[in-house]
């Protein structure tokens, strides 16, 4: 008689794959994916104008233990969540051309708008919160900072809107597909019904977290929301328009003439 294979525990060298992969999807739908979600809805507030958003970024600012929280909770994890899934990517054989199913299709999607997203990320992340780090930002700066930004152009194309708006459809997609793939692999839907159901909400979440960021960047760059959503005006705000009217002050950011000439095609637009 054969000897009984000996149980290997969880932590075991042979289960470490196994391991680094639970949490690569788990640190993807629950910390970074939160924070993605709290993202958009904090930056949705500068619809309403630049007081509403700098209330929002000052109350984040207060938070006690906040370097903690922004270390442990957002910064390890999405480092983690990225690199583990460049990895990934590095070692995936694609083989769409082999295999045209829709799941085959998503898994390559998956690794694909995963290193976009790490890079766009990375991108936002350098340009906002490395600069409140380093002492060359301070919060209140960044709603002029994000008008200037979004409003510049590149031969008259708005080349950092469109970063931004790419950027996050890319987001989004490794987020919501990405869900998809958390409530699979956990044993959270079993049946192909579960499944399409799941890729419904998904993809609804999906949808509805693209056009809250959406809606931002197109705000700051053209001065005015998507229709039926109210703007900076309607809610006695401050708006990207206001700061950079020459009698605000702050025309000589970079950007402002962006900005104004932009944000008066955008009213001019509006008043039709």
């Amino acid at each position: 008689m054969s000897e009984a294979t000996p149980a290997r525990s969880l932590f075991h060298e042979s289960r470490r794959s196994f391991l680094l992969r639970k949490l690569h999807s788990l640190t993807g739908a629950l910390p970074v994916g939160g924070f993605l979600l709290f993202h958009f809805w904090t930056n949705a507030k500068a619809l309403q104008g630049q007081e509403r958003f700098d209330a929002a970024v000052a109350d984040i600012s207060h938070m006690p233990y906040l370097p903690v929280l922004e270390i442990g909770l957002v910064v390890l994890p999405l480092a983690f969540h990225a690199l583990y899934g460049v990895k990934l990517v590095l070692e995936g054989r694609p083989n769409v051309g082999s295999y045209t199913f829709s799941r085959n299709w998503m898994y390559t999607m998956q690794r694909v708008t995963g290193v976009l997203a790490f890079a766009f990320i990375g991108f936002h992340l350098w340009a906002y919160w490395a600069q409140k780090w380093l002492g060359r930002m301070s919060p209140d700066e960044f709603y002029p900072r994000l008008c200037a930004d979004m409003a510049s152009t590149m031969g008259g194309v708005p080349v950092i809107a469109l970063v931004y708006l790419f950027g996050i459809a890319a987001s989004v997609f490794h987020f919501a597909n990405g869900l998809w793939g958390f409530c699979f692999s956990w044993g959270v839907t079993v049946s192909r019904r579960a499944q399409r159901m799941a890729a419904v909400v998904f993809g609804a979440v999906g949808l509805v977290a693209f056009l809250f960021g959406a809606n931002t960047v197109i705000y700051f760059a053209t001065g005015a929301p998507f229709p039926g959503t109210p703007g900076p005006s309607a809610e006695g705000g401050r708006s990207c328009a206001d700061i950079a009217s020459p009698s605000t002050g702050s025309a000589g950011s970079t950007g402002a003439p962006a900005r104004a000439s932009v944000g008066a095609g955008a009213a001019a637009q509006a008043s039709h």
